[in-house]
């Protein structure tokens, strides 16, 4: 009897962070190429998208959660129904940077995985901005310390956005080289990239 390991056809993605940090930012500059700059409050909005990826078809669902704390049994959930996950803070704040460390915990217990698929996301590092959390910090907490990935972006300035579902679907098991990318009006493939490559205002797709 012979074990056939079936590729992957569907993941899911969640965002996770505190209010106001960018998660639905990050969401609608990666699927429309826009950005809101008014924060407007979430409680949950799940969007999903099939691409065609290497002859098979590949569905992407990307679930925004609520920043805010009184959904805990509604995170939980997400947790559990989920293939790697995002979190999100914003580098001007500190006190959002301290919250992805709970939520990190909040993972490992509900998945009961020492090392979950993660992506640390310090987003609002527009060029000038004000700025709590050194990268130093982040880099060394989130790459030393728990193993994970990390990237700084700005959903503003359109800046690392592409790079953050890169390494999400890779670490949703899904080979880095069949990442999809939306792009307008066509949907194609990123190059491969560094694992914190400089910041890129561009949203020009090309096949790997």
């Amino acid at each position: 009897m012979s074990l056939v390991v079936k590729e992957k056809n569907h993941v899911r993605l969640v965002f996770l962070g505190a209010a106001g940090v960018g998660k639905t930012a990050l969401i609608h500059r990666f699927l429309m190429d826009t950005f809101e700059p008014k924060h407007r409050r979430t409680v949950e909005e799940l969007h999903s998208k099939e691409y065609e990826v290497s002859g098979a078809r590949v569905k992407v669902e990307i679930l925004d959660t609520s920043g805010s704390y009184s959904f805990p049994a509604m995170r939980k959930l997400s947790i559990q129904n989920s293939d790697a996950f995002a979190l999100v803070y914003a580098v001007d704040d500190a006190e959002s940077f301290e919250s992805i460390k709970s939520l990190r915990e909040e993972i490992l217990e509900v998945k009961e995985d020492k090392f979950p698929p993660i992506v640390v996301v310090g987003n609002k590092a527009e060029s000038g901005g004000e700025r709590q959390v050194p990268v130093e910090d982040a880099l060394s907490l989130v790459e030393l310390d728990w193993n994970s990935r990390f990237v700084e972006t700005s959903a503003k300035d359109n800046e690392n956005v592409l790079e953050v579902f890169r390494q999400l679907l890779q670490q949703a098991n899904l080979p880095s080289r069949l990442s999809p990318a939306l792009c307008k009006r066509r949907e194609t493939l990123p190059k491969e990239q560094a694992l914190r490559p400089p910041m890129n205002k561009t949203n020009s797709c090309s096949v790997c």
